[in-house]
Parts: structure tokens; C-alpha cells; sequence
């Protein structure tokens, strides 16, 4: 389980509390919807069924495949952010479908920029400072 928020709504929440918040006051950023992964995986495929329906099957939810958790995986990320909201007065705009809609239609306008990736054998892993430069 995670809290899933837009990417713009988080920069927009980042820019209101760089703007009216208190100084050393810590405001936690969420849009309060929670969603477990395999659900998140699902809207992909069937967003991606819409935007650009598959050609070697006959839906995504097909080809979703199910990995071992890593050890120490947390079950869930929730945060509260009732401050952010009641004391600056910030809402996330844009919700949980439409979000993911816009960020899957980036990535398919954008695959020249994240194939770049593949080309350098990323393997999934975690990359740290030893790999800064891997997309170089």
C-alpha cells in the first residue's frame, strides 16, 4: 500500500510551502489515496490498452508477472498530511486515474529519452553515487 500523488501536484505542494510555510515546521506531502501495487499495475495496462492497444496479446494484464518481496519490503506507506492541508491550505488537483494517464502518455511520447536507459544495460537495480554517471 502507498499514497500515490501526481508529480505536479507535489511540486505544487513543495512551492506553497516554500511560500507560506513557518520556518523549521515540517509539512508532510500526500494526497491521501491509497493503493496497493498490483491495483496500480492494472490501471497502467488498461491505460495503456487505450492509448496503444497490444499487438502480440490480448491484454497487458497478461504479461504482469509476480516477484518475491525484497527482504525488509514494507507492507504499506501512509503518511498524514491533514497540516499541509489545513494549515496552507494545499489539495492535490489532479486525481489518481488521471494522473497515471498523463505520466503513461509521457513515457509513450518520450521513449527516445528512456530507452536511452536500456542502451546502458540498466538491470533494475538500485543505483547510488558509484553510478551517477551511468546515463552518460
Amino acid at each position: 500500500m502507498r499514497d500515490w500523488l501526481y508529480v505536479e501536484d507535489h511540486c505544487d505542494a513543495i512551492l506553497r510551502v516554500f511560500e507560506a510555510g513557518i520556518v523549521n515546521e515540517t509539512y508532510v506531502i500526500g494526497a491521501s489515496n491509497q493503493k496497493d501495487n498490483i491495483s496500480v499495475v492494472e490501471t497502467i495496462c488498461d491505460i495503456l490498452e487505450e492509448l496503444e492497444p497490444p499487438a502480440r496479446t490480448n491484454s497487458y494484464r497478461e504479461l504482469i508477472t509476480f516477484v518475491a518481496d525484497r527482504p525488509g519490503h514494507d507492507i504499506r506507506y501512509a503518511v498524514n498530511a491533514n497540516k499541509i492541508r489545513t494549515k496552507l491550505g494545499w489539495e492535490p488537483k489532479t486525481g489518481f486515474e488521471n494522473g497515471l494517464k498523463q505520466t503513461v502518455k509521457w513515457y509513450l511520447s518520450n521513449a527516445k529519452w528512456w530507452n536511452k536507459i536500456f542502451k546502458h544495460n540498466y538491470k533494475f537495480e538500485r543505483l547510488g553515487s558509484k553510478n551517477s554517471n551511468w546515463l552518460d
